[in-house]
């Protein structure tokens, strides 16, 4: 299975009638393996802040998690495996597995916890699978 089907039928998927705003799966060298059409251009600094957050858990918290310029204010998270932001009515997901970082953006009608659900399972699908 190519990385943009992940993209396109298991984090675009629909979730209760909802569905994320924009997906990727990026390398942990910032590599883009696959993202959905409108997925923000981000710079390579955004990602290295995260992957520095995922080595040393709450490093994002003082600053706030940066993705495409926007900032969301960094709340609770699985250390090490997720970081999780909120900016007004939406927010991000950020699932680490060995290989790549799964990155799902939402707004309302679609709850955190249903961002959460999408891109968690499908990260925790891929590290069972050694990815």
């Amino acid at each position: 299975m190519s990385w943009q089907t992940y993209v396109d039928d298991h984090l675009m998927c629909d979730m209760e009638g909802n569905r994320l705003t924009s997906t990727a799966i990026i390398g942990h060298d910032g590599t883009v393996w696959a993202q959905s059409d409108n997925f923000p251009q981000f710079k390579p600094d955004e990602i290295e802040a995260m992957m520095g957050d995922f080595n040393e858990p709450g490093k994002l918290a003082p600053t706030g998690l940066y993705l495409g310029g926007t900032k969301y204010m960094v709340i609770q998270g699985e250390p090490g495996a997720v970081i999780r932001g909120k900016k007004g009515p939406g927010g991000v997901t950020v699932k680490k597995t060995n290989q790549a970082l799964l990155i799902g953006i939402y707004d309302e009608p679609m709850t955190p916890g249903q961002c959460n659900m999408v891109v968690e399972r499908l990260g925790d699908y891929l590290i069972e699978q050694g990815l």
